[in-house]
């Protein structure tokens, strides 16, 4: 095909926030001069422009919800690449904010005014499959060598609603120097973990802090320790969910773990290590670039989670989903280039995300990264959901959680609160 350049510039915005990876994940915000709104009628006035210059190719547009600044130049350097590599299709991409992104689905579904690719947050998939907009991509789209909880986010009664875009998760992050002046081994187990946790704490240091704020971000937190001991985010009424909510009531009441975590954010929790004052903590790896840039010095590694029966972690991160009735094709063919190792890895480098198809990931890193553990505990990590429900099933957890560090409710009497609204949401 004939080779031709057409620039499909996405907006910059301007926003300081927090999204999760996946909570997907975490990532930290930029500030610019340009505010959403303006930079959404900016995309828009982008998008119409490229159309009209695309000549005989095909439209295809993404629709988003990063406010990231470098997030946004990543995707549109790619889309510029694609546009430029064939002229059968011409890719744009819009800006709509993480708050508004279901309302506007669900309007463009009436109007019938939709994107032919949305990126989503992996544990809303499921949602906006029940709303019957997102093209069955069984069969259509290889994802045999994708790691198996990104694949099961957007797996909805045994068919594929969605490829995965990118993924995070967390692990434990520890001060070697802490550690080592302790004369502590790096812990793999909960009780290792207390024992090393018992020995960093003193002198203004806790031993260990995980963000336990009472949202989908301390649920997140929460749940790789409810899952080690086998209990599910659906059955936490039993003795392996009231050992998980034991477990981190005994941190807090042993002073090892700070009561403060409850309002603690995960960038709290890393500028708490950063500034000596825990030793180790549970976070993800978008925060490798800020602690590389803000504490040269300070000595740190990475491990897995410490386990109870099993390792375990929880996924983060965002899918793509092609939208039923528009330019399948389109959509196909730029995901099949959006997701070549190349393009992944430049994109994931860019996000501080770890890429969904294993074979990519495996040689994403050199083997002494501070990434190389998340590589690893990938394997034990899990998707929240897929449930339509997840954002309340995620407060009943959230809420047990919370309850446990505060003292409002024994593990027991936390656990059987949110069985019983677990119980009303999903039976």
């Amino acid at each position: 095909m004939k080779r031709k350049k057409v620039t499909a510039l996405l907006a910059v915005m301007a926003m300081t926030a927090t999204l999760i990876t996946g909570c997907g994940s975490s990532a930290d915000t930029q500030d610019t001069a340009e505010t959403p709104q303006a930079a959404e009628e900016a995309s828009d006035k982008e998008s119409t422009e490229a159309a009209e210059t695309s000549g005989g190719a095909e439209a295809v547009t993404i629709w988003y919800y990063w406010e990231t600044e470098g997030h946004q130049v990543a995707l549109d350097q790619v889309i510029q690449e694609y546009n430029a590599s064939q002229d059968q299709y011409e890719v744009t991409a819009k800006y709509v904010p993480f708050a508004d992104f279901k309302k506007q689905l669900s309007i463009g579904a009436s109007a019938d005014e939709l994107p032919d690719i949305a990126i989503l947050d992996s544990p809303d998939h499921a949602s906006y499959v029940e709303m019957g907009i997102f093209e069955d991509l069984t069969g259509k789209f290889d994802v045999s060598s994708y790691y198996e909880g990104t694949v099961n986010s957007c797996t909805v009664d045994g068919k594929l609603y969605g490829v995965p875009f990118g993924v995070n998760c967390l692990a434990l992050y520890y001060n070697e120097d802490m550690l080592e002046a302790a004369g502590c081994e790096v812990p793999t187990t909960w009780d290792e973990l207390k024992e090393t946790a018992k020995k960093l704490t003193g002198d203004n240091v806790t031993g260990l802090a995980l963000c336990s704020v009472q949202n989908e971000e301390g649920t997140f937190n929460f749940v790789p320790w409810l899952w080690s001991t086998g209990a599910t985010s659906y059955d936490i009424d039993n003795e392996n969910g009231i050992r998980a909510l034991t477990f981190i009531q005994g941190l807090i009441e042993e002073g090892v773990m700070s009561k403060e975590c409850i309002n603690w954010t995960q960038g709290d929790v890393m500028n708490q290590f950063i500034s000596g004052n825990v030793a180790m903590m549970e976070n993800g790896p978008w925060q490798i670039p800020t602690m590389q840039a803000e504490a040269p010095d300070l000595n740190w590694n990475v491990t897995l989670i410490p386990k109870d029966a099993e390792y375990s972690s929880v996924l983060g991160g965002e899918n793509y989903a092609v939208i039923n009735g528009r330019n399948v094709e389109g959509a196909l063919d730029f995901l099949t280039y959006a997701t070549s190792e190349e393009k992944v890895k430049f994109m994931m480098d860019k996000f501080g995300y770890i890429s969904a198809d294993k074979t990519i990931a495996e040689n994403q890193f050199e083997a002494d990264s501070p990434y190389q553990p998340f590589v690893e505990e990938l394997n034990y990590a899990m998707p929240r959901g897929p449930l339509a429900e997840w954002p309340s099933v995620s407060d009943a957890i959230s809420l047990a959680f919370n309850q446990v560090i505060t003292g409002t409710a024994t593990p027991e009497e936390a656990a059987a609160q949110a069985q019983s609204t677990i119980d009303g949401i999903v039976k």
